[in-house]
Protein backbone atom coordinates (compact mmCIF):
# COMPACT_ATOMS: atom_id res chain seq x y z
CA UNK A 1 0.00 0.00 0.00
CA UNK A 2 1.23 3.41 -0.92
CA UNK A 3 2.96 5.16 2.27
CA UNK A 4 0.61 8.52 3.65
CA UNK A 5 1.76 11.92 2.32
CA UNK A 6 2.36 13.58 5.47
CA UNK A 7 0.31 17.10 5.36
CA UNK A 8 2.38 20.36 6.23
CA UNK A 9 0.83 22.97 8.81
CA UNK A 10 -1.68 24.79 6.60
CA UNK A 11 -0.15 28.55 5.80
CA UNK A 12 3.27 27.09 5.42
CA UNK A 13 5.67 29.74 3.70
CA UNK A 14 7.64 28.04 1.19
CA UNK A 15 10.91 29.29 0.67
CA UNK A 16 12.01 31.18 -2.25
CA UNK A 17 13.11 28.62 -4.83
CA UNK A 18 15.68 28.78 -7.43
CA UNK A 19 13.49 29.73 -10.18
CA UNK A 20 12.33 33.00 -8.50
CA UNK A 21 15.45 33.72 -7.26
CA UNK A 22 17.03 33.29 -10.35
CA UNK A 23 14.78 35.98 -11.97
CA UNK A 24 15.41 38.39 -9.59
CA UNK A 25 19.46 38.42 -10.42
CA UNK A 26 18.54 38.51 -14.00
CA UNK A 27 16.59 41.69 -13.74
CA UNK A 28 18.56 42.90 -10.54
CA UNK A 29 21.54 42.98 -12.97
CA UNK A 30 19.84 44.00 -16.23
CA UNK A 31 18.66 47.23 -14.13
CA UNK A 32 22.26 47.82 -12.05
CA UNK A 33 23.80 47.35 -16.19
CA UNK A 34 21.13 50.02 -17.47
CA UNK A 35 21.35 52.73 -14.24
CA UNK A 36 24.78 52.32 -13.98
CA UNK A 37 25.49 53.12 -18.19
CA UNK A 38 22.98 55.92 -17.93
CA UNK A 39 24.85 57.69 -14.89
CA UNK A 40 28.38 57.10 -17.03
CA UNK A 41 27.04 58.21 -20.33
CA UNK A 42 23.99 60.57 -19.42
CA UNK A 43 20.40 60.26 -20.85
CA UNK A 44 20.21 60.40 -24.71
CA UNK A 45 17.24 62.73 -25.72
CA UNK A 46 16.25 63.61 -21.80
CA UNK A 47 12.93 65.22 -22.52
CA UNK A 48 12.06 61.90 -24.56
CA UNK A 49 12.94 60.10 -21.24
CA UNK A 50 10.91 62.60 -19.24
CA UNK A 51 8.04 61.91 -21.07
CA UNK A 52 8.15 58.27 -21.00
CA UNK A 53 9.09 57.95 -17.41
CA UNK A 54 5.98 60.41 -16.46
CA UNK A 55 3.60 57.88 -18.38
CA UNK A 56 5.43 54.61 -16.73
CA UNK A 57 5.66 55.79 -13.16
CA UNK A 58 1.68 56.96 -13.69
CA UNK A 59 0.63 54.15 -15.08
CA UNK A 60 2.24 52.53 -12.23
CA UNK A 61 0.53 55.00 -9.63
CA UNK A 62 -2.84 53.70 -10.92
CA UNK A 63 -2.15 50.16 -9.56
CA UNK A 64 -3.98 51.70 -6.64
CA UNK A 65 -7.52 50.22 -7.59
CA UNK A 66 -5.94 47.26 -8.54
CA UNK A 67 -7.81 43.70 -7.62
CA UNK A 68 -6.24 40.41 -6.03
CA UNK A 69 -5.57 37.96 -8.71
CA UNK A 70 -5.02 41.06 -11.81
CA UNK A 71 -2.67 39.60 -14.03
CA UNK A 72 -1.50 42.89 -15.15
CA UNK A 73 -1.89 45.63 -12.95
CA UNK A 74 -0.55 48.56 -14.56
CA UNK A 75 -1.45 48.20 -18.13
CA UNK A 76 -0.72 52.10 -18.69
CA UNK A 77 2.94 51.41 -17.63
CA UNK A 78 3.10 48.63 -19.30
CA UNK A 79 2.10 49.97 -22.62
CA UNK A 80 4.27 53.42 -21.84
CA UNK A 81 7.43 50.89 -21.14
CA UNK A 82 7.04 49.10 -24.26
CA UNK A 83 6.78 51.59 -26.62
CA UNK A 84 9.83 53.40 -25.17
CA UNK A 85 11.56 50.17 -25.71
CA UNK A 86 10.25 49.99 -29.41
CA UNK A 87 10.24 53.80 -30.58
CA UNK A 88 12.78 54.04 -33.64
CA UNK A 89 12.01 57.31 -34.17
CA UNK A 90 10.62 61.03 -32.64
CA UNK A 91 8.82 63.30 -34.87
CA UNK A 92 10.83 62.01 -38.17
CA UNK A 93 14.07 62.25 -36.08
CA UNK A 94 15.82 59.00 -35.34
CA UNK A 95 15.96 58.20 -31.58
CA UNK A 96 18.86 57.02 -29.90
CA UNK A 97 18.30 56.05 -26.39
CA UNK A 98 18.86 52.18 -26.99
CA UNK A 99 18.66 48.96 -24.70
CA UNK A 100 20.19 50.07 -21.01
CA UNK A 101 18.84 53.53 -21.28
CA UNK A 102 15.40 51.97 -22.35
CA UNK A 103 15.45 49.95 -19.12
CA UNK A 104 17.08 52.18 -16.88
CA UNK A 105 13.81 54.50 -17.71
CA UNK A 106 11.70 51.49 -17.18
CA UNK A 107 12.85 51.06 -13.94
CA UNK A 108 13.69 54.16 -12.15
CA UNK A 109 9.57 54.85 -13.48
CA UNK A 110 8.29 51.91 -11.92
CA UNK A 111 10.38 52.56 -8.59
CA UNK A 112 8.67 56.06 -8.64
CA UNK A 113 5.90 54.92 -8.78
CA UNK A 114 5.38 52.34 -6.62
CA UNK A 115 6.91 54.65 -4.15
CA UNK A 116 3.21 55.60 -2.58
CA UNK A 117 2.15 52.24 -2.76
CA UNK A 118 5.19 51.28 -0.03
CA UNK A 119 4.03 54.68 1.99
CA UNK A 120 0.78 53.10 2.31
CA UNK A 121 2.82 49.77 4.03
CA UNK A 122 1.19 47.93 0.94
CA UNK A 123 3.79 45.13 -0.32
CA UNK A 124 5.88 45.53 -2.83
CA UNK A 125 4.80 43.58 -6.44
CA UNK A 126 8.73 42.32 -6.61
CA UNK A 127 7.43 39.71 -9.08
CA UNK A 128 5.87 42.34 -11.24
CA UNK A 129 8.91 44.46 -11.00
CA UNK A 130 10.93 42.08 -12.39
CA UNK A 131 8.95 41.18 -15.25
CA UNK A 132 8.74 44.31 -16.12
CA UNK A 133 12.43 45.10 -15.93
CA UNK A 134 12.67 41.49 -18.55
CA UNK A 135 9.92 41.72 -20.87
CA UNK A 136 10.90 45.72 -21.56
CA UNK A 137 14.87 44.58 -21.74
CA UNK A 138 13.84 41.83 -24.18
CA UNK A 139 11.82 44.09 -26.67
CA UNK A 140 14.58 46.48 -26.34
CA UNK A 141 17.03 43.82 -27.36
CA UNK A 142 15.10 42.85 -30.12
CA UNK A 143 14.23 46.17 -31.61
CA UNK A 144 17.03 48.91 -30.59
CA UNK A 145 19.80 47.69 -31.99
CA UNK A 146 18.69 46.53 -35.46
CA UNK A 147 17.13 50.05 -35.71
CA UNK A 148 20.20 51.95 -35.20
CA UNK A 149 22.23 49.99 -37.56
CA UNK A 150 19.81 50.68 -40.20
CA UNK A 151 18.41 47.13 -40.83
CA UNK A 152 14.83 48.13 -40.04
CA UNK A 153 15.10 51.53 -41.13
CA UNK A 154 15.71 50.82 -44.78
CA UNK A 155 13.52 47.97 -45.09
CA UNK A 156 10.83 48.22 -42.94
CA UNK A 157 10.33 52.28 -42.80
CA UNK A 158 7.50 52.58 -45.05
CA UNK A 159 3.91 51.58 -45.48
CA UNK A 160 2.41 48.74 -43.39
CA UNK A 161 4.76 46.71 -42.55
CA UNK A 162 6.74 48.50 -39.81
CA UNK A 163 3.84 48.62 -37.44
CA UNK A 164 2.87 45.08 -38.17
CA UNK A 165 7.11 44.14 -37.34
CA UNK A 166 6.24 46.29 -34.54
CA UNK A 167 2.98 44.53 -33.39
CA UNK A 168 4.70 41.16 -33.91
CA UNK A 169 7.57 41.94 -31.82
CA UNK A 170 5.18 42.90 -28.94
CA UNK A 171 3.23 39.61 -29.42
CA UNK A 172 6.28 37.37 -28.84
CA UNK A 173 7.47 40.22 -26.05
CA UNK A 174 3.73 39.09 -24.50
CA UNK A 175 4.63 35.97 -25.09
CA UNK A 176 8.08 35.59 -23.30
CA UNK A 177 6.22 37.28 -20.15
CA UNK A 178 3.51 35.28 -20.22
CA UNK A 179 6.01 31.99 -20.08
CA UNK A 180 8.12 34.21 -17.39
CA UNK A 181 5.09 34.30 -15.28
CA UNK A 182 4.02 31.16 -15.04
CA UNK A 183 7.16 29.81 -14.52
CA UNK A 184 7.59 31.99 -11.17
CA UNK A 185 3.96 31.28 -10.22
CA UNK A 186 5.15 27.28 -10.70
CA UNK A 187 8.20 27.55 -8.74
CA UNK A 188 5.82 29.09 -5.74
CA UNK A 189 2.88 27.12 -5.69
CA UNK A 190 4.01 24.09 -7.36
CA UNK A 191 1.64 23.72 -9.26
CA UNK A 192 1.19 22.21 -12.90
CA UNK A 193 3.22 24.20 -15.55
CA UNK A 194 0.55 23.77 -18.44
CA UNK A 195 -2.50 24.87 -16.94
CA UNK A 196 -0.79 27.91 -15.23
CA UNK A 197 0.44 28.97 -18.73
CA UNK A 198 -2.59 28.29 -20.07
CA UNK A 199 -4.58 30.75 -17.72
CA UNK A 200 -1.86 33.35 -18.85
CA UNK A 201 -2.29 33.21 -22.31
CA UNK A 202 -6.20 33.59 -22.13
CA UNK A 203 -5.65 36.64 -20.20
CA UNK A 204 -3.28 38.07 -22.98
CA UNK A 205 -6.66 38.03 -25.02
CA UNK A 206 -8.34 40.51 -22.73
CA UNK A 207 -6.08 43.27 -21.46
CA UNK A 208 -2.75 42.14 -22.62
CA UNK A 209 -3.93 42.69 -26.13
CA UNK A 210 -5.01 46.44 -25.27
CA UNK A 211 -1.48 46.57 -23.54
CA UNK A 212 0.18 45.47 -26.79
CA UNK A 213 -2.14 47.60 -29.01
CA UNK A 214 -1.72 50.43 -27.27
CA UNK A 215 2.44 50.10 -27.18
CA UNK A 216 2.77 50.15 -30.71
CA UNK A 217 0.02 52.80 -31.10
CA UNK A 218 2.65 55.04 -29.27
CA UNK A 219 5.24 54.39 -30.82
CA UNK A 220 3.92 54.73 -34.77
CA UNK A 221 2.34 58.01 -32.56
CA UNK A 222 5.05 59.60 -31.47
CA UNK A 223 7.36 58.91 -34.70
CA UNK A 224 5.20 61.03 -36.55
CA UNK A 225 3.51 63.73 -34.25
CA UNK A 226 6.00 63.74 -30.80
CA UNK A 227 5.35 63.88 -27.52
CA UNK A 228 2.15 65.26 -28.14
CA UNK A 229 0.99 61.85 -29.17
CA UNK A 230 1.77 60.28 -25.23
CA UNK A 231 -1.82 61.69 -23.83
CA UNK A 232 -3.69 61.29 -26.70
CA UNK A 233 -2.98 57.80 -27.28
CA UNK A 234 -3.02 57.13 -23.46
CA UNK A 235 -6.30 57.68 -22.41
CA UNK A 236 -8.03 55.15 -24.64
CA UNK A 237 -6.14 52.10 -22.34
CA UNK A 238 -7.04 54.21 -18.83
CA UNK A 239 -10.54 53.96 -19.72
CA UNK A 240 -10.30 50.19 -20.95
CA UNK A 241 -8.75 49.78 -17.22
CA UNK A 242 -11.31 51.12 -15.40
CA UNK A 243 -14.00 49.15 -17.59
CA UNK A 244 -11.95 45.87 -16.50
CA UNK A 245 -11.81 46.81 -13.03
CA UNK A 246 -15.66 47.62 -12.58
CA UNK A 247 -15.71 44.24 -14.74
CA UNK A 248 -13.41 42.64 -12.14
CA UNK A 249 -15.17 44.20 -9.26
CA UNK A 250 -18.33 42.78 -10.54
CA UNK A 251 -16.93 39.27 -10.81
CA UNK A 252 -15.51 39.40 -7.16
CA UNK A 253 -18.89 40.69 -5.60
CA UNK A 254 -20.54 37.70 -7.33
CA UNK A 255 -18.05 35.49 -5.97
CA UNK A 256 -18.05 36.99 -2.35
CA UNK A 257 -22.25 36.79 -2.66
CA UNK A 258 -21.74 33.11 -4.09
CA UNK A 259 -19.55 32.50 -0.24
CA UNK A 260 -22.18 34.10 1.49
CA UNK A 261 -24.82 31.87 0.19
CA UNK A 262 -22.70 28.73 0.70
CA UNK A 263 -22.61 30.15 4.85
CA UNK A 264 -26.49 29.49 5.30
CA UNK A 265 -25.88 25.76 6.55
CA UNK A 266 -22.78 26.97 8.81
CA UNK A 267 -25.36 30.04 10.11
CA UNK A 268 -27.92 27.31 10.28
CA UNK A 269 -26.01 25.00 12.28
CA UNK A 270 -26.08 22.07 9.78
CA UNK A 271 -22.00 21.98 8.98
CA UNK A 272 -19.04 22.92 10.99
CA UNK A 273 -17.80 26.96 11.06
CA UNK A 274 -15.36 27.34 7.80
CA UNK A 275 -16.01 24.06 6.06
CA UNK A 276 -17.29 25.48 2.80
CA UNK A 277 -14.44 27.66 2.49
CA UNK A 278 -11.78 25.29 3.61
CA UNK A 279 -13.17 22.70 0.94
CA UNK A 280 -13.62 25.44 -2.17
CA UNK A 281 -9.78 26.56 -1.15
CA UNK A 282 -8.38 22.74 -1.68
CA UNK A 283 -10.19 21.63 -4.03
CA UNK A 284 -8.96 24.62 -6.06
CA UNK A 285 -5.32 23.69 -5.48
CA UNK A 286 -6.52 20.21 -5.60
CA UNK A 287 -8.10 21.39 -9.13
CA UNK A 288 -4.63 23.28 -10.02
CA UNK A 289 -2.66 19.69 -9.70
CA UNK A 290 -4.49 18.00 -11.83
CA UNK A 291 -4.43 20.69 -15.06
CA UNK A 292 -7.62 22.58 -14.35
CA UNK A 293 -7.55 26.07 -15.11
CA UNK A 294 -9.62 29.14 -16.23
CA UNK A 295 -13.67 28.87 -15.92
CA UNK A 296 -12.86 25.24 -15.36
CA UNK A 297 -11.61 26.45 -11.83
CA UNK A 298 -14.34 28.86 -11.15
CA UNK A 299 -17.18 26.02 -11.84
CA UNK A 300 -15.32 23.79 -9.27
CA UNK A 301 -14.72 26.51 -6.40
CA UNK A 302 -18.60 27.64 -7.08
CA UNK A 303 -19.71 23.60 -6.62
CA UNK A 304 -17.23 23.52 -3.80
CA UNK A 305 -18.50 26.42 -1.77
CA UNK A 306 -22.65 25.49 -2.29
CA UNK A 307 -22.09 21.72 -2.18
CA UNK A 308 -23.68 20.67 1.38
CA UNK A 309 -26.64 23.50 0.62
CA UNK A 310 -29.20 20.46 0.07
CA UNK A 311 -28.53 20.10 3.62
CA UNK A 312 -31.03 23.21 4.72
CA UNK A 313 -33.92 20.43 3.56
CA UNK A 314 -33.59 18.43 5.74
CA UNK A 315 -35.38 17.99 8.82
CA UNK A 316 -32.80 17.13 11.41
CA UNK A 317 -29.17 18.27 10.61
CA UNK A 318 -26.24 16.02 10.38
CA UNK A 319 -23.87 15.62 13.04
CA UNK A 320 -21.85 17.97 12.43
CA UNK A 321 -22.57 18.31 8.64
CA UNK A 322 -20.13 15.38 8.27
CA UNK A 323 -22.06 13.86 4.62
CA UNK A 324 -19.29 11.63 4.10
CA UNK A 325 -20.20 9.06 7.10
CA UNK A 326 -23.60 9.12 5.66
CA UNK A 327 -24.69 5.84 3.62
CA UNK A 328 -24.88 6.17 -0.21
CA UNK A 329 -28.66 6.82 -0.43
CA UNK A 330 -28.82 9.66 2.13
CA UNK A 331 -25.82 11.36 0.54
CA UNK A 332 -27.39 11.32 -2.96
CA UNK A 333 -30.52 12.60 -1.76
CA UNK A 334 -28.82 15.55 0.00
CA UNK A 335 -26.43 16.25 -3.31
CA UNK A 336 -29.95 16.27 -5.45
CA UNK A 337 -31.66 18.66 -3.26
CA UNK A 338 -28.44 20.32 -3.38
CA UNK A 339 -28.25 20.80 -7.15
CA UNK A 340 -32.03 21.62 -6.80
CA UNK A 341 -31.45 24.73 -4.64
CA UNK A 342 -28.25 25.59 -6.89
CA UNK A 343 -29.84 25.98 -10.16
CA UNK A 344 -32.60 28.57 -8.39
CA UNK A 345 -29.76 30.55 -7.46
CA UNK A 346 -28.61 31.88 -11.08
CA UNK A 347 -25.00 30.23 -11.27
CA UNK A 348 -23.85 28.10 -14.09
CA UNK A 349 -25.51 25.18 -14.44
CA UNK A 350 -22.55 23.01 -14.61
CA UNK A 351 -22.11 24.13 -10.94
CA UNK A 352 -25.30 22.54 -10.35
CA UNK A 353 -24.12 19.51 -12.17
CA UNK A 354 -21.09 19.12 -10.02
CA UNK A 355 -23.31 19.41 -6.76
CA UNK A 356 -25.91 17.02 -7.63
CA UNK A 357 -23.47 14.01 -8.80
CA UNK A 358 -20.81 14.42 -6.23
CA UNK A 359 -22.28 10.94 -4.57
CA UNK A 360 -22.27 9.09 -7.67
CA UNK A 361 -19.52 6.29 -7.95
CA UNK A 362 -16.22 8.18 -9.04
CA UNK A 363 -16.27 6.45 -12.36
CA UNK A 364 -19.23 8.37 -13.49
CA UNK A 365 -18.57 12.06 -12.33
CA UNK A 366 -17.31 14.30 -14.34
CA UNK A 367 -13.53 15.44 -12.51
CA UNK A 368 -15.09 18.38 -10.86
CA UNK A 369 -17.10 16.43 -8.42
CA UNK A 370 -14.69 13.96 -8.23
CA UNK A 371 -12.61 16.34 -6.70
CA UNK A 372 -15.68 18.08 -4.33
CA UNK A 373 -16.40 14.90 -2.83
CA UNK A 374 -12.60 13.95 -2.23
CA UNK A 375 -11.83 16.91 -0.06
CA UNK A 376 -15.01 17.29 1.50
CA UNK A 377 -14.67 13.54 2.45
CA UNK A 378 -10.95 14.92 3.82
CA UNK A 379 -12.92 17.86 5.78
CA UNK A 380 -15.93 15.38 7.28
CA UNK A 381 -13.19 12.99 8.10
CA UNK A 382 -10.69 15.56 10.09
CA UNK A 383 -13.52 16.85 11.68
CA UNK A 384 -13.84 17.17 15.31
CA UNK A 385 -16.64 14.49 15.68
CA UNK A 386 -14.57 12.08 12.73
CA UNK A 387 -13.72 8.79 13.87
CA UNK A 388 -9.91 9.52 11.72
CA UNK A 389 -7.73 10.28 14.49
CA UNK A 390 -6.25 13.15 12.09
CA UNK A 391 -5.09 13.99 8.24
CA UNK A 392 -2.95 10.81 7.66
CA UNK A 393 -5.65 8.40 9.09
CA UNK A 394 -8.25 10.25 6.92
CA UNK A 395 -6.02 10.04 3.52
CA UNK A 396 -6.08 6.81 4.10
CA UNK A 397 -9.32 6.26 4.47
CA UNK A 398 -9.66 8.06 1.60
CA UNK A 399 -7.05 5.17 -0.50
CA UNK A 400 -9.03 2.85 1.02
CA UNK A 401 -12.11 4.23 -1.01
CA UNK A 402 -10.62 3.97 -4.18
CA UNK A 403 -12.27 0.95 -5.80
CA UNK A 404 -15.60 2.70 -5.95
CA UNK A 405 -15.74 6.02 -3.96
CA UNK A 406 -12.82 8.40 -5.17
CA UNK A 407 -10.62 8.45 -8.07
CA UNK A 408 -7.17 7.27 -7.07
CA UNK A 409 -5.64 10.54 -9.02
CA UNK A 410 -7.33 12.97 -6.90
CA UNK A 411 -6.96 11.33 -4.03
CA UNK A 412 -3.02 11.52 -4.51
CA UNK A 413 -3.06 14.99 -5.79
CA UNK A 414 -4.72 15.47 -2.61
CA UNK A 415 -1.99 14.46 -0.89
CA UNK A 416 0.61 16.35 -2.69
CA UNK A 417 -1.26 19.31 -1.66
CA UNK A 418 -1.32 18.54 1.71
CA UNK A 419 2.10 17.88 1.38
CA UNK A 420 2.94 21.13 0.51
CA UNK A 421 1.15 22.90 3.12
CA UNK A 422 -2.53 22.95 1.96
CA UNK A 423 -3.76 26.06 -0.44
CA UNK A 424 -2.20 28.32 1.46
CA UNK A 425 0.66 27.87 -0.21
CA UNK A 426 -0.50 29.64 -3.02
CA UNK A 427 -3.95 28.73 -3.90
CA UNK A 428 -6.46 30.47 -1.16
CA UNK A 429 -8.06 32.56 -3.77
Amino acid sequence: MTAAAAPAVPGRRHPVSRTVVGVYAAAGLLAAAGLGWSLWHGLAEPRIALAFGVVIAIGELARWGALPGEREPAPLGAAGALAYALLGEHAGRPSTHGVLQTVAVAFAAALAGAVPHVARRCRPALDHLARRVLSVGFAAVCFQPLYNAGELRDRFVEGPFYAILLILLLVLTALCDAVLAALMLRARTRHPFGPLLRDELRALLHIGSAVCATGAVIALGVAVAGLWALPVFCVPLLLTQLSFRRYAAVRTTYRQTIASLARATEIAGYTPHGHARRVAELSRAVGRELGLSGPELTVLEYAALMHDIGQLSLVDPVPEGATALLPVADQRRIALLGGAVVRQTGVPAAVAVVVERQADPYREQPLSARIVRAVNAYDDLTGESASASGPLSALERLRLGTGHDYQPEVVESLARVLSRGGPAAGEAG
